[in-house]
Order: C-alpha cells, then structure tokens, then sequence
C-alpha cells in the first residue's frame, strides 16, 4: 500500500530524473531509505554523462548500501524510484538483501512511452522486478504521479 510519506519520497525521484535529464541522461532518479525514514543516498541516472552502462541509480544504491549498511540495516531499508527496477537493478537488489522496493512508473509503461515518443527500446527485455526477484517486496506504479511523470517529459 502507498502512503503519503511514499508519495513525497517518490517526488524527490521524480526530481532527480529531472535533474538527469537536464544534465543529459536518461530520466531515472532513486533514494535509499533507511527504517526511521531517514534519506540515506540519493542517485540519479549516469549511464550517459559518465559513460559507465552500470550508473543506473538504483544499482548505485545497492553498492553504497553494501560498503555503508550492514545486512539487518538492508533488509529494513526501501529504495524509492522514478521507475521500475530494469533486470540488472533488481537482480542486484535481490543479492545485496535489500528491503522494499516502491517506484512511480512501470516498465511496461516505459516501453509504451518510448513507443510514443519515437524512442528504440533497450537492448534488454523490460521484465517486471517480480519475474526477476520474485520474493521481493514491491509496490507501483503509483496511478497518478505515473502519468504526471509522463506528462513532464521525464
């Protein structure tokens, strides 16, 4: 279920992939939250600017979370995000035992998007989080800020 509190950290996302796009990558913006609700990391999309394939936020999340956090703190923690987990994200998700997962937008929508938009699809299978890691915890896409996510271009 989708609190108010997942609402507002979901909007820090969205602006993150705002900040992304502005500086030239593609629209995906994540936080790591730890149990208390404390904002520990923030990331958003390097893949182009910093010409490295793994810089999606989410998996620099889950590096950060294995060099800071120790396994009880993972597995309490929730990584917000603009968009789904791709299948390197959540497999790497799965492995470093982390908590839940809540994100704004689908992959199923993302490639719907694209479509529209005039954009290639990616070079690999937009698979739900679920089909890639399926025990864990996920909730999205959030009706609503979805399609406002959408609209704004991001």
């Amino acid at each position: 279920m989708i609190s108010l509190s997942d609402i507002n950290y979901l909007r820090r996302c969205v602006d993150l992939a705002r900040e992304a796009v502005d500086a030239g990558d593609a629209p995906f913006g994540s936080i790591l939250v730890n149990a208390a609700g404390e904002i520990l990391q923030e990331a958003r999309n390097r893949v182009t600017t910093e010409e490295d394939i793994t810089l999606h936020p989410e998996f620099t999340l889950v590096i950060w979370a294995q060099k800071h956090l120790s396994p009880t703190e993972r597995a309490t923690t929730t990584v917000y995000t603009s968009g789904e987990h791709c299948p390197m994200c959540a497999s790497a998700h799965a492995y470093a035992d982390l908590g839940r997962i809540v994100y704004v937008s689908s992959s199923a929508q993302l490639v719907q998007w694209r479509r529209e938009f005039g954009v290639k699809s990616g070079p690999v299978a937009p698979l739900p989080i679920g089909q890639v890691a399926p025990g864990l915890v996920v909730d999205g896409p959030v009706p609503g800020l979805d399609e406002e996510f959408a609209i704004d271009g991001t």
